[in-house]
């Protein structure tokens, strides 16, 4: 019997049962650690992008790809937020003099920086 291409290429077969099927092992991926920022950006290309989800999968490169967003959109989100507390003139005095407002104006910009960062980074 003549040998398919993937025997040719240096791939076997196991049986089990009345099936024959292909001995596939996924690439080893180094494990990185993945923050909050990489598991909304998994959550939504598991749900919204499956090719790309399956893609990044398959090829091991998952992982490292979510751990580079992940430092990419912590980067972004700090940043964010300091220009933002320039740009309003939330400073270290008014922390001092009055902390119930440095919290309120610090809760805001967050708010907007993480929205900012969903919408150009994770959720795209």
């Amino acid at each position: 019997m003549e040998k398919s291409l993937f025997e040719q290429m240096g791939g076997t077969y196991t049986q089990q049962g009345d099936y024959i099927l292909p001995n596939l092992i996924l690439p080893v991926e180094e494990e990185q650690p993945i923050g909050i920022w990489g598991q909304r950006h998994l959550h939504y290309i598991k749900q919204h992008r499956r090719i790309r989800y399956t893609e990044l999968f398959t090829s091991g490169k998952l992982n490292a790809y979510l751990a580079e967003l992940n430092n990419e959109a912590e980067a972004m989100f700090s940043r964010l937020i300091k220009q933002m507390a320039e740009k309003q003139g939330i400073t270290e005095q008014l922390k001092d003099k009055n902390p119930m407002e440095w919290v309120q104006h610090m809760n805001n910009i967050q708010v907007c920086a993480r929205e900012i960062v969903n919408t150009e980074l994770i959720y795209s």
